[in-house]
């Protein structure tokens, strides 16, 4: 399964990129699923206008599903739910792509999402770093080795990722 995730502190621009993701990869022909992992604790809303599960799917997401303190929103509980439990239930669907927005500390593919300098300090020490997008400009260390987008530069980290998604098909 290809399996690609995006992760950052909150209002990193997430959701955004995300959207924007599974829009271009639509419009390629891509069947493309979602997992949004809730990490702001408790349960995720029952409702779905509004959230981000939704504008998921308005981007183009065949399946869609958030977690939240063991409710996952394809609606099974149990009294968690971990990343390749979801991805089991997703490996059922006809699916090209499966970008999952959190779970930090999960081994795949990872978009980082940095706002300053200070998220680069915590989050520098994910396993499987493949991109990082900033808000900020911010000093590369000499052992940097993936490329760094500005969050400005869409055109360039979008046509990137979805050539690296090629790669892995």
């Amino acid at each position: 399964m290809n399996v690609w995730q995006v992760v950052g502190y909150k209002n990193s621009g997430k959701t955004t990129l995300i959207e924007k993701w599974v829009k271009i990869a639509s419009s390629k022909g891509y069947r493309v699923g979602t997992i949004k992992h809730h990490g702001h604790g408790g349960e995720p809303e029952r409702r779905y206008a509004d959230t981000d599960s939704e504008r998921h799917e308005r981007a183009g997401a065949v399946c869609v599903s958030v977690e939240g303190d063991g409710l996952l929103q394809l609606y099974a509980r149990q009294s968690s739910w971990s990343l390749a439990q979801i991805l089991s239930f997703y490996q059922l669907l006809p699916l090209d792509l499966v970008l999952v927005e959190g779970y930090k500390s999960e081994r795949y593919p990872k978009v980082v999402m940095v706002r300053n300098e200070k998220d680069w300090d915590s989050l520098s020490r994910l396993a499987n770093i493949i991109a990082v997008i900033t808000w900020q400009p911010f000093s590369q260390p000499p052992f940097f080795s993936y490329p760094l987008f500005s969050i400005d530069d869409e055109e360039s980290y979008l046509r990137w990722l979805m050539n690296e998604v090629k790669k892995h098909e």
